[in-house]
């Protein structure tokens, strides 16, 4: 990992360590899951908030007015909105990405949860995740939460990562199998 990613994570972790011991402590862990994840879905969706996070030109007053209207238009909880406040006038905006990752890493292992980062060549239908999510907890002994995307490029099948294991029944994957068994025979 270089230098600056380090010490980005190692910023972010130092707030949402604190921000999960609070929102523990006073109870409060599903709000911050839930605020983690509008957080999550707003640098998504707005190429405009990431750039204000990202972007050194935002003076620290306008990032800190910024996030603080932001947060209440949002309704985040009190724990979050001044944490992000915080993080505004010290200049630390730029680390959300890894905060919210850090958070819901947090959250999940809290809850006796793993993340299994699904990609299929065509959306899951709800009773297909649910019936994926069974299966791997059969298989791990945790509840799962399944994090899904689609890449057209598979054909069909699965690419399943939990952890550090990664099951690939997807089409693109056998067909790059049976090349390669194709070269060694001709």
């Amino acid at each position: 990992m270089s230098e600056p990613a380090s010490i980005s994570s190692g910023i972010a972790e130092r707030y949402a360590t604190a921000m999960f011991d609070l929102a523990k402590e006073e109870g409060q862990l599903a709000a911050l899951e839930s605020d983690a994840d509008a957080l999550g879905a707003a640098l998504g969706e707005s190429a405009e908030f990431g750039a204000m996070v990202r972007s050194p030109l935002y003076a620290r007053q306008e990032q800190q007015d910024a996030i603080v209207a932001l947060a209440g238009k949002m309704g985040l909880s009190a724990l979050t909105s001044n944490t992000l406040a915080l993080m505004a006038s010290k200049r630390r905006l730029f680390v959300l990405p890894q905060l919210i990752a850090a958070l819901h890493e947090m959250i999940a292992e809290e809850k006796g949860e793993v993340t299994a980062d699904v990609k299929s060549a065509a959306a899951l239908t709800d009773a297909q995740a649910a019936r994926l999510a069974e299966t791997l907890k059969a298989k791990i002994g945790k509840d799962i939460k399944i994090k899904a995307t689609v890449d057209e490029s598979l054909i069909g099948g699965l690419v399943v990562k939990v952890g550090s294991r990664m099951i690939d029944t997807s089409i693109a994957a056998k067909l790059a199998n049976l090349q390669n068994a194709m070269k060694e025979v001709g």
